[in-house]
């Protein structure tokens, strides 16, 4: 047998879980209520009680039975909650309000009990009320019982009894009005971040979960969504960036290659050109496009890593700038380049390594590549008064004009003067993409001016974070 909708439905387990524990702690609140109430009710009786006792038995050992007896009579003529019973050693009453006593069974010297005390109430009827009282035997062998009724506490813990049983009811109603509360509250947040669940498993990645700006657990479970959200749209789009981009890019690379392969093998066909050159064309476009590829996929993985430096490390990044600076050095003197480096010692950056030697090695490469012979390509690396580590390339090349260096950062950008040197323009633009991945920036500047007549020159400097001590 299935139970019905509403007992299956989450706000309802949630209001019979709420009112369960509201319901626990307020019971036993108002158990503790009850039970310290009705044990001072008791002890203050007992108290009563044993105040009498001592009296009485005061008065029987400074002035005798006759005295004793005496008392008990005024005090019962006296009237009151108390009860007195005097009795000879075989239990036959002497006097006294109390025809016998309530202990039967005496076992002696002093026994407490409680009892039921029947008495007429001022209308004549017959009342049975809660009574409590100790029997002693005091040294002459005559037996004393003093008791009192508590009829009076009795009623009071009635009535409390009732109040707490009202109390409960208004706390069993509460429970329920603020459990369904509550209950429809979660189910309405909840069904707006299911909602939002629905919406991206159905490929919606604009919807967003609201945040009510309360501050409790649903909120901050809305924005952690909205963040995964956020890095999952961003990542969809670098994807599908990425696919769009490779096959953007390489469209054009693909097309030179094939006339190229055309114009080789039309020139093979016409003996200008044997079949080894033509085969060797083919293999040098191939290499050219298999850089550009991996050169896309690198700048692919990097802007996909949405800001976030892809498996870093931790190292010096002065012995990087010293182990380019010695792979470049045979080259800048090969074309005739002065080529130095000065680096200072404890740059310790966190870091993807390759990423930040394939990046340091494309600026080097462009500045000899574009330095006239004669010229001259300086290599650096130093913390900068910020914090911040600085590796800067500077040549005395022909540079970038200011309002090209922006530009220059794009996929496929090459400018006029270096239309006659090999390359994609892919090689600023993957520098870019290692430092935004890595938190830091690329910045150009006019290199150190005029130098024989070749250009400004150009400064590239890589700026990355300081690492964390």
């Amino acid at each position: 047998m299935k139970l019905p909708s509403l007992f299956r439905r989450t706000p309802f387990r949630l209001t019979l879980l709420f009112l369960a524990l509201f319901a626990a702690v307020a019971a036993a609140v108002l158990a503790y209520v009850y039970v310290a109430s009705a044990s001072e009710a008791r002890t203050r009786a007992e108290r009563g009680v044993r105040g009498e006792l001592e009296i009485l038995t005061a008065v029987y050992r400074t002035r005798g039975f006759d005295a004793l007896n005496r008392a008990v009579i005024d005090r019962t003529l006296t009237g009151g909650p108390y009860l007195y019973l005097l009795m000879e050693p075989d239990g036959t009453k002497i006097t006294g309000n109390l025809t016998t006593s309530p202990i039967q069974d005496f076992q002696g010297p002093r026994q407490w009990e409680t009892f039921r005390f029947t008495d007429t109430d001022p209308e004549g009827r017959v009342v049975r009320t809660q009574s409590m009282g100790v029997q002693v035997r005091l040294s002459g062998g005559e037996l004393l019982f003093v008791g009192e009724d508590i009829g009076d506490t009795e009623r009071y813990l009635n009535r409390l009894t009732q109040a707490l049983w009202g109390a409960m009811a208004m706390v069993v109603v509460l429970g329920v009005g603020g459990g369904l509360l509550v209950s429809r509250n979660v189910e309405r947040a909840m069904g707006r971040l299911n909602r939002v669940v629905v919406a991206v498993q159905e490929g919606d990645l604009k919807v967003r979960a609201e945040v009510r700006g309360n501050g409790d657990e649903l909120d901050e479970l809305g924005q952690g969504l909205n963040l995964m959200l956020d890095r999952l749209e961003a990542s969809m789009a670098s994807i599908r960036h990425a696919g769009d981009a490779i096959a953007h890019d390489l469209r054009s690379p693909l097309t030179r290659m094939r006339a190229k392969l055309e114009v080789s093998l039309i020139d093979a066909e016409a003996g200008r050109m044997d079949g080894v050159e033509a085969v060797q064309v083919a293999l040098d476009e191939a290499d050219n496009l298999l850089k550009t590829f991996n050169a896309v996929l690198a700048i692919a993985r990097l802007e996909s890593a949405g800001g976030r430096t892809p498996d870093p490390t931790r190292f010096d990044a002065a012995d990087l700038a010293a182990d380019m600076a010695e792979l470049y050095e045979p080259a800048g003197e090969d074309k005739g380049l002065e080529f130095s480096a000065e680096i200072e010692q404890g740059l310790t950056v966190e870091a993807n390594r390759p990423f930040l030697a394939q990046a340091l090695a494309n600026i080097i490469d462009n500045a000899i590549k574009y330095t006239p012979t004669g010229g001259a390509v300086v290599l650096r690396a130093r913390r900068r008064s910020s914090g911040e580590v600085e590796f800067s390339v500077t040549d005395t090349g022909p540079g970038v004009p200011p309002e090209d260096r922006e530009r220059v950062i794009q996929r496929f950008v090459r400018l006029d003067n270096s239309r006659t040197e090999p390359g994609s323009g892919l090689g600023l633009s993957l520098v870019g993409a290692v430092m935004e991945a890595h938190g830091g920036r690329i910045q150009l500047d006019e290199g150190p001016g005029e130098f024989g007549g070749q250009g400004p020159g150009l400064r590239v400097a890589l700026i990355l974070p300081a690492a964390e001590a």
